[in-house]
């Protein structure tokens, strides 16, 4: 993995740790991306004394999933995976080369499969699309606290900042 902003030029103090990985483009790809989410989160713990709850692991796989699952299926060529702790969320990135928005499908609880964007969106404190000249960057920020997206903010700041 590769560090961005880990206290180098142009990071804030909100900013405490991120990393960029480009991804294969296998199918393991997601399963990669996974794994190395997971061990992002456990190093920001470890290494930077980040609170990070166990619900927060999990939508961070969840989304990670389904952000790459997308840029697999609808964007041919590199990836670029970017994870990121700012204030008090993960924020999870994906460039693909589709300049192409996500668009959700229209609601069909008898659908089966096509409801990634909608989880992401629902999991999610903040979700955004940027296009890009040779792509898209899809981010969504995931809070590093116990609660729900919909409820309060929760704490990410290091134990000793508080």
């Amino acid at each position: 993995m590769e560090p961005v902003g880990s206290g180098g030029e142009g990071s804030t103090a909100a900013q405490l740790m991120g990393v960029a990985v480009p991804l294969n483009d296998g199918d393991s790809s997601i399963a990669e991306a996974r794994h190395l989410a997971l061990d992002f989160l456990a190093r920001a713990r470890a290494d930077q004394d980040v609170d990070i709850s166990a619900r927060a692991m999990d939508l961070t796989q969840l989304v990670v999933s389904e952000l790459v699952t997308n840029a697999r299926k609808y964007a041919p060529g590199p990836m670029l995976m970017e994870l990121r702790i700012l204030d008090s969320t993960v924020a999870v990135t994906v460039h693909d080369s589709a300049r192409t928005r996500p668009v959700p499908r229209s609601e069909d609880p008898h659908r089966i499969g096509g409801h990634g964007l909608e989880i992401v969106k629902a999991v999610a404190q903040d979700f955004h699309v940027q296009l890009e000249p040779a792509g898209k960057r899809v981010t969504a920020h995931i809070a590093l606290a116990g609660e729900p997206a919909a409820g309060g903010r929760g704490v990410g700041a290091p134990r000793g900042a508080r």
